[in-house]
């Protein structure tokens, strides 16, 4: 899986992680949030998929990287949400086992959904994020969903 960071370029997932060691070593002093979320929007040709990793020095900045892809066309919200859950929720899975085999099993990542109380998505709440803490993972909504509703939707469209 290609990941582009637009201060780095294309990247692999591995590379993604040590960039993302390194990056923290740069600063131990500081509090670090690893956070993945994934956004969609429906296009004529299909549906654009987006996940976001953010590495954020709390109250210093971020780093982020997303993977873009073309999907077919799903039409419906419900199947949307959930297919960008499980894209968030493999993600973050792939990123943990990384970080253990770095020796950072320390480093906890937690997933931002593209759900909120106001809208359609509303009624899914309670399934996605119980997906995804059942999961063994944090899960955040919107507004506090960065990942998925800032920096992975704005590559969506």
């Amino acid at each position: 899986m290609v990941f582009h960071s637009p201060t780095k370029g294309q990247m692999e997932l591995n590379e993604v992680v040590i960039d993302i060691l390194d990056y923290i070593s740069e600063d131990i002093t500081r509090s670090y949030k690893l956070l993945v979320g994934s956004d969609s929007h429906p296009h004529q040709q299909g549906t654009c998929f987006v996940s976001a990793i953010i590495i954020h020095r709390q109250g210093k900045g971020a780093r982020y990287y997303y993977n873009k892809s073309m999907e077919q066309k799903i039409k419906s919200l419900r199947q949307r949400i959930f297919y960008e859950a499980s894209l968030s929720l493999t993600l973050a899975d792939q990123i943990s086992h990384l970080l253990k085999e770095h020796g950072r099993e320390d480093m906890k990542v937690e997933i931002h959904l593209d759900v909120g109380t106001q809208g359609e998505t509303r009624e899914l709440i309670k399934e996605v994020t119980g997906m995804i803490v059942n999961s063994g993972f944090a899960a955040k909504i919107k507004p506090d969903a960065c990942a998925a509703s800032k920096v992975a939707d704005k590559y969506t469209k």
